[in-house]
C-alpha cells in the first residue's frame, strides 16, 4: 500500500511536470527557427552525410515529432535550412560598361550560393531529393530558354552591349543567348557539384562569346 501510494505521488508529480513544460513549450515560428538554426548547425558541423533528424532534434532541443510534422524528410529540411541561411542572389542585370564582365557578373551569382552550399551537400540533395526522378526531370530543369529570369538577364546584357556598339543583339538565335545558362545546368547535373570560377570563365570565353561575336 505505502508503496502504491509513493508510486501515485511520484507519478502526480511527473505529470505536474510534463504539464508545467508545456506550459513554456516552443511553438510556432520560435520553434521552427529553433529547428533550422540547429539543422544550418549540423549541416556545417557533420556534413550531409551525417545529417540526421535525430541529432538536429537533439541540437534543437525538441523531439522529431516536431521536425517531421515540418519537413517529412532529410532533403527538405536541409533545403529549408539552407534557404534562410544562404544569402539569396541578386539578379539584377550588371552593367559595367563591358560585354565579358557583365557576362562573368551574372553568372557568378548564380554559381555563388551553390559554392557555399559545398560540393557534398549538393551532390547529396539532387540525389537523395530528385533520386529517380531524376531523369524525369530534365526536361522541366533543361527549359530555360523562354520566360526564364536568367535568360531574361542574358538578353538585357546583350542588348545594353548592342547600345555600346560592341555587338548586334538581332543577329543572336535565341538558342546561342540561352546557351551559358543551360551549360551551367548541364555541369550541375553531369557532376553533381557547384561551378567553379574557372567554368564560369570557360563557358564566357571559350563557348559564349566566340559564338556572339560569330553571329555579327
Amino acid at each position: 500500500m505505502k508503496d502504491l501510494k509513493q508510486g501515485k505521488t511520484t507519478g502526480e508529480q511527473s505529470a505536474g511536470t510534463d504539464e508545467e513544460k508545456s506550459s513554456t513549450r516552443r511553438r510556432g515560428d520560435i520553434l521552427e527557427n529553433a529547428i533550422l538554426q540547429a539543422a544550418w548547425d549540423e549541416l556545417g558541423e557533420a556534413g550531409y552525410s551525417n545529417f540526421t533528424m535525430e541529432r538536429v532534434a537533439a541540437r534543437a532541443k525538441t523531439n522529431k515529432n516536431a521536425i517531421y510534422r515540418r519537413w517529412s524528410n532529410k532533403p527538405l529540411l536541409v533545403i529549408a535550412a539552407l534557404s534562410k541561411h544562404v544569402p539569396k542572389p541578386s539578379l539584377e542585370t550588371p552593367d559595367t560598361g563591358d560585354l565579358r564582365e557583365d557576362l562573368l557578373t551574372l553568372l557568378q551569382k548564380i554559381v555563388t550560393p551553390m559554392q557555399l552550399i559545398g560540393a557534398e551537400t549538393f551532390h547529396g540533395l539532387l540525389v537523395d531529393h530528385l533520386g529517380k526522378d531524376l531523369l524525369s526531370s530534365l526536361p522541366k530543369i533543361m527549359s530555360l530558354r523562354n520566360d526564364n529570369i536568367l535568360t531574361s538577364g542574358m538578353k538585357r546584357i546583350l542588348q545594353n552591349a548592342e547600345k555600346r556598339g560592341e555587338i548586334s543583339f538581332k543577329s543572336i538565335p535565341d538558342r546561342v543567348i540561352a546557351l551559358p545558362v543551360e551549360l551551367i545546368m548541364h555541369e550541375i547535373l553531369a557532376t553533381f557539384e557547384p561551378i567553379s570560377e574557372q567554368t564560369v570563365t570557360e563557358i564566357v570565353d571559350v563557348i559564349f562569346l566566340p559564338l556572339v561575336l560569330a553571329h555579327n
